[in-house]
């Protein structure tokens, strides 16, 4: 059976692959687990092998890279229109397969361990500014249900907070408990 193009939709515990020939023909259709999956693709000739750009595709494009195979990253919504119906594996996998065959396809560069160890950290940051920036609009909610308007802004709002405590400690106490960055309780004035 000869394979041209591979179509991966991965998962936590195991993969989903379509095979394709040269003709576009459907010649493998099978569920893998993760250990098993290396020893298929070691086995076969070089082939072009596509995937959708999610978490642990940059790690497995290298790996496949390594066995020499030709391994290609695409953003999801890029295959999205290649899926005939419902989202499952074994359709995603079949318009990956589909989706990598195209010549006008915008394909991800697989990246090192270092663009993603440099990626990491301003991920962390963006999470951590994201939460912050709800736990004040939360509060700026509570205050506005008293009726006092603040401005947008952690200054403005941390200026307000300490010339006066509107807010019962009840809802101090709830907002200390759910944010991960806790806000400075000012005392009741």
């Amino acid at each position: 059976m000869e394979i041209a193009t591979l179509g991966i939709d991965l998962s936590k515990t195991s993969f989903y692959c379509i095979g394709r020939n040269g003709k576009g023909e459907i010649v493998l259709r099978k569920k893998l687990p993760h250990k098993q999956f290396f020893h298929v693709t070691s086995n076969k000739q070089e082939m072009r092998i596509g995937m959708e750009a999610c978490g642990g595709a940059h790690f497995l494009g290298r790996a496949l890279r390594a066995q020499g195979c030709e391994a290609k990253l695409m953003p999801a919504q890029f295959v999205k229109p290649f899926r005939k119906s419902n989202k499952n594996a074994c359709l995603d996998a079949e318009a990956i397969a589909e989706a990598v065959q195209r010549t006008t396809m915008r394909f991800v560069p697989i990246k090192t361990d270092d663009q993603r160890d440099l990626q990491a950290p301003h991920r962390v940051r963006d999470r951590w500014v994201a939460r912050r920036t709800a736990g004040m609009d939360q509060i700026r909610g509570f205050l506005m249900e008293r009726g006092i308007a603040v401005r947008k802004g952690p200054c403005r709002l941390k200026t307000h907070l300490q010339q006066t405590n509107p807010l019962p400690n009840a809802i101090w106490l709830a907002i200390r408990r759910r944010t991960i960055h806790t806000p400075t309780v000012p005392a009741a004035g």
